[in-house]
């Protein structure tokens, strides 16, 4: 009860669980780019037991893409923004998608890590122009 005298209750709010602020499509582009680039490897090598790892660290990876993508989904964007880019809640759903089993994740196949990259490329730039509005 003491301490409930000392300190005032302080009432914050905040758009994440830490308001950083800090938001970046680079993060999922790079974890993205290690998917592709696994995939590449995983396809010029003969060694099984290399060829799990790839496969193990792919998938981690696909994840890390999931996340940095849901972040900015959910987070950075905001209904403003999915005003003036109608395409924003579908290109995050296609993206989401190609990183987890439809693509990214359950694939070893290059061109589906491309077409991740392609996603978030398209993320970027309205990314970026949100950012030049602001």
């Amino acid at each position: 009860m003491l301490l409930s005298r000392l300190f005032a209750a302080v009432e914050a709010t905040a758009h994440c669980d830490l308001p950083c602020g800090v938001y970046d499509p680079a993060q999922a582009r790079i974890e993205a780019e290690s998917v592709k680039a696994i995939q590449e490897k995983y396809q010029g090598s003969d060694d099984e037991v290399f060829k799990q790892r790839c496969v193990l660290i792919k998938e981690q990876r696909s994840d890390l893409v999931k996340h940095h993508l849901w972040v900015l989904w959910t987070d950075y964007f905001k209904p403003p923004h999915f005003e003036k880019y109608p395409q924003l809640h579908e290109l995050f759903n296609k993206a989401t998608k190609q990183a987890g089993a439809a693509g990214g994740k359950g694939s070893m196949d290059p061109a589906e890590g491309q077409k991740l990259l392609d996603y978030i490329a398209q993320i970027d730039k309205i990314f970026w122009e949100t950012k030049a509005a602001a």
